[in-house]
């Protein structure tokens, strides 16, 4: 039963936004997509203990979720046009069963989640939710606010796709851009969380990197001439390419300016730069190309073995200039502070709006730094104590405290 559950959950975690995103295209209702799959995972958990786990299991699920969806319509007596849908739904489901694949329909139900119809607010978690599996309380600590809250956004953009009739199809060439910038959201936001699980060890989050990645190859296919599409690759592979060194043996965190660039890899590196060369020729800068150009600055180091941190504050100031978002402010502080003077970064934290960073981690653990950098180590610990107490990541937590103890280990030392 055990390795059972445990296969049960691995499909779950690898395939559930192809299966939902195949059942729903087809269907032309989400909410009855994910209703459907939830039941054959659900027989799935029944059956499979006592007869064997299918040798396409996949296959076996999408089966039970079409013979489910066509039973409720059945049952509802829907309107007659419905009917060719499920007919072709039934027959597809058949030829898949047989070869055991389907078609990947995830990007195509990113651009439908991303329909103008739906609250700007609630599309990239609709997206994160229904196309990339994360659950609502996830979803909801990204985006800072309460579960209950993010749930409630989530059931009315699902009711909207329905109530609205809005097509599950991939919108024209022309409304693409209009789309585009809440899919790539959506593409960076689940890459965010996969690299946040660096060990690999939440089964909620495995995986979710190379996803991303690949939705995000997917996009430059789809749109080779849009700058940013490449400027979101360019960003993730670079950050991609320091996985390797981002904990030591024994799985300490080590933070990116301590880290051996001989663990980085240079073909990450190196595919990264020739995306964002290509964006720079389309002469449009955009927040991704922006991000892409900060982490490229840092790359530098594994040829120079420096980091050029005036060049790195001068792209901050046009990414806050352009996109003043709390990340983007609190990087600014930071890079001003390896640049010039601690109290420089001191002062751009202390410009921050208090209500925005009473949750949000990296404010306090720069702060932190900034402080002891500054000799104002009663500060610093109450700033550690905030970034401690905020931090899920466990590894990243005994980092914080041991840089905490620090400053109270009776020398008075300072990071």
């Amino acid at each position: 039963m055990v390795n059972v559950a445990h296969t049960v959950e691995f499909v779950a975690r690898t395939s559930y936004g192809r299966l939902v995103a195949y059942l729903a295209v087809r269907a032309h209702d989400l909410g009855a997509a994910e209703d459907a799959l939830s039941e054959a995972f659900r027989i799935a958990l029944e059956t499979w203990p006592r007869d064997g786990v299918p040798y396409k299991p996949e296959a076996w699920l999408l089966a039970v979720a079409r013979r489910r969806m066509i039973d409720d319509v059945r049952h509802a007596k829907v309107k007659a046009d419905a009917v060719p849908t499920l007919k072709l739904l039934a027959e597809e489901a058949q030829e898949i069963s047989l070869a055991g694949t389907f078609p990947d329909e995830r990007l195509k139900l990113l651009f439908i989640c991303a329909h103008p119809a739906i609250a700007e607010r609630a599309r990239t978690p609709l997206m994160l939710q229904t196309v990339l599996g994360l659950d609502a309380t996830r979803i909801a600590s990204a985006f800072l606010v309460a579960p209950a809250t993010m749930s409630q956004r989530l059931v009315r953009a699902k009711a909207k796709i329905r109530d609205a009739r809005i097509a599950f199809e991939v919108p024209s060439r022309n409304e693409l851009p209009m789309r585009l910038s809440s899919v790539m959201e959506a593409v960076y936001a689940a890459y965010g969380t996969g690299w946040e699980d660096v060990t690999g060890t939440d089964p909620r989050r495995q995986g979710l990197a190379d996803e991303a990645i690949w939705l995000a190859r997917v996009l430059v296919q789809l749109l080779p001439e849009e700058p940013e599409v490449r400027g979101l690759l360019a960003l993730m592979m670079h950050c991609e390419a320091r996985r390797g060194a981002r904990r030591a043996a024994n799985g300490d965190y080590i933070p990116l300016a301590d880290q051996n660039v001989a663990l980085w890899s240079k073909p990450m590196i190196d595919e990264a730069e020739r995306e964002l060369a290509q964006a720079a020729t389309y002469k449009s800068l955009g927040c991704y190309q922006l991000e892409a150009a900060i982490q490229s600055v840092h790359a530098q180091r594994l040829v120079s073995g420096t980091t050029n941190w005036p060049a790195i504050a001068l792209l901050y100031e046009y990414l806050v200039a352009l996109a003043p978002t709390l990340g983007a402010l609190v990087g600014r502080a930071a890079a001003l502070a390896q640049s010039q003077d601690p109290s420089y970064g001191l002062s751009a934290l202390d410009a921050i709006s208090a209500d925005l960073v009473v949750s949000y981690q990296p404010y306090w653990a720069v702060r932190a730094h900034l402080l002891a950098k500054l000799g104002k180590l009663r500060d610093a610990e109450m700033a550690y104590t905030r970034a401690i107490g905020l931090s899920e990541d466990a590894q990243v937590r005994a980092f914080l405290i041991r840089q905490s103890q620090r400053i109270t280990d009776g020398s008075g030392s300072t990071i």
